[in-house]
């Protein structure tokens, strides 16, 4: 078959970019994402569905901590179609026992509405949890922002310079960026199965294609990983992006996780010692130690 995409013709594309298949279970994955989550949610106290946006209205869990401690947001993955908040509570765990508030967000899924809906949604999270820093308890400090698959091309998303302003927000809002196994090139979806859902054009995949939008200035700390045992693919859009924010000269950590996949390098938020969140913690200490 043609090669489409660096030597891969559509049916090697689909293979890489198939997250679901690349494990023996989705189901099995997914069902620890549930006991997790349960757990988190019954040890930790929450404000459930807040709406961060009337028109959307669209919510997010919020897990206070101390009154001002510092915020970390969770964006959930699923290819933008699939999981919410309710089954990433487990995000909460690890972060929230060091000292961190953290808010894990919803957005309206595809195909019912379009990518370009979706980063705006996730955008729109950011300036309510900002205008209700006072309200909910949180410090001063710019916010920490994780995500997985899709959430990490959100949180990507949101590292770029050209939405801030027209909402009122400062530009070093975020000051932490924790990526994981994210998508920063959208062009090779376009010839897989996520486009039976996303749709891509060409004008779509440069709106929303991190690596098209890395700011010339940032303050923020990037700190990126992907599993050892996801595909090619998955790991080198994560390395392509981690150099091109070090040559936009940014600050880069890149987290190895040798021995997780697609889905169970998220679960690993649940560890307050674990290599991730200890990452975070020492981005953000760094961070507002400036």
């Amino acid at each position: 078959m043609t090669p489409l995409y660096r030597g891969y013709d559509a049916a090697r594309l689909d293979a890489q970019y198939n997250a679901r298949a690349s494990v023996p279970s989705f189901e099995a994955e997914y069902a620890k994402y549930v006991r997790a989550s349960a757990a988190a949610q019954a040890a930790i106290p929450r404000r459930a569905g807040i709406v961060y946006e009337a028109a959307s209205g669209q919510t997010l869990d919020f897990y206070p901590g101390q009154s001002g401690a510092p915020l970390f947001v969770w964006i959930h993955g699923g290819y933008w179609r699939a999981l919410s908040a309710q089954d990433n509570a487990f995000a909460a765990a690890g972060p929230h026992a060091r000292g961190f508030h953290v808010a894990v967000i919803d957005y309206a899924l595809a195909p019912a509405v379009t990518l370009d809906e979706i980063v705006r949604q996730a955008r729109a999270a950011l300036a309510f949890l900002h205008r209700e820093r006072s309200a909910l308890g949180v410090g001063a400090a710019p916010f920490a922002v994780g995500g997985s698959s899709a959430g990490g091309h959100l949180v990507a998303m949101l590292l770029s310079d050209d939405w801030q302003a027209p909402l009122g927000l400062p530009a070093d809002l975020i000051g932490v960026g924790l990526d994981l196994s994210g998508l920063h090139d959208l062009t090779p979806l376009r010839w897989t199965q996520v486009n039976d859902w996303m749709t891509f054009d060409d004008a779509m995949i440069a709106r929303n294609s991190p690596m098209r939008l890395i700011p010339a200035r940032s303050s923020a700390h990037l700190v990126a990983s992907v599993g050892g045992r996801e595909t090619d693919e998955f790991i080198r859009q994560t390395d392509d992006y981690v150099a091109a924010w070090r040559a936009a000269g940014h600050r880069a950590t890149r987290v190895a996780m040798p021995d997780h996949n697609h889905f169970d390098i998220a679960l690993s938020l649940r560890e307050p010692g674990g290599a991730l969140v200890a990452a975070l913690v020492a981005a953000h200490g760094e961070r507002a130690a400036r």
